[in-house]
């Protein structure tokens, strides 16, 4: 694997991308050494979210490896300085930070220069963390291929995703999509 390479794994809800950038992580840590970095962008808003959390930390407290656990669920950037250049990072999810960033202020969402930044500082975050780490694996939802309708707010949340997963698959060095818990490799050459 190259230095600085960056993953992107994508899939339905309850498709298994998680356990599987899990897994793919843990590898590259075995392989190169690195400290391995969780980030978590979720926040437990209810009971269900809550149980979700609780289940991945069990995962990884389960996996036999020695995870870093970062809880971010906005201003990802901030954390940059604190990987160093054999470092692994996981990011779950992009789909949630999103979510967090858009709506930091309640109807801001609504303007396009919001927008932009909101996706920039994403994007920009992304970059400086895969500029100093061994490799990052971004995980993200596939949550609106279907017709979104009239709803505004989901429409405007979409297409900013759609734009989001573009531009990071365009620079990644793979990626896959998870369905049903098998992966399947869209973009790179096979781990």
């Amino acid at each position: 694997m190259a230095e600085g390479s960056l993953i992107f794994i994508s899939g339905g809800v309850r498709s298994g991308k998680s356990s599987f950038a899990e897994k793919v992580a843990a590898d590259l840590a075995k392989q190169t050494g690195g400290n391995l970095h969780y980030i978590a962008a979720g926040k437990a808003y209810d009971s269900e979210m809550e149980a979700r959390i609780q289940r991945h930390k069990e995962d990884r407290r389960k996996s036999g490896m020695s995870w870093i656990t970062w809880e971010q669920p906005a201003r990802l950037a901030e954390l940059s300085e604190f990987f160093g250049e054999n470092d692994i990072i996981l990011f779950d999810c992009l789909t949630t930070l999103l979510n967090n960033e858009l709506f930091l202020a309640e109807d801001l969402w609504r303007k396009q220069d919001f927008q932009e930044k909101v996706s920039s500082g994403i994007l920009q975050a992304i970059a400086e963390i895969h500029q100093r780490c061994k490799a990052i694996i971004i995980v993200s939802n596939e949550v609106l291929n279907e017709l979104i309708g009239g709803n505004k707010l989901v429409f405007t949340y979409g297409e900013m995703l759609g734009r989001l997963h573009q531009k990071i698959v365009e620079v990644a060095n793979q990626a896959y999509l998870v369905e049903a818990g098998i992966p399947v490799q869209m973009k790179g050459e096979p781990a």
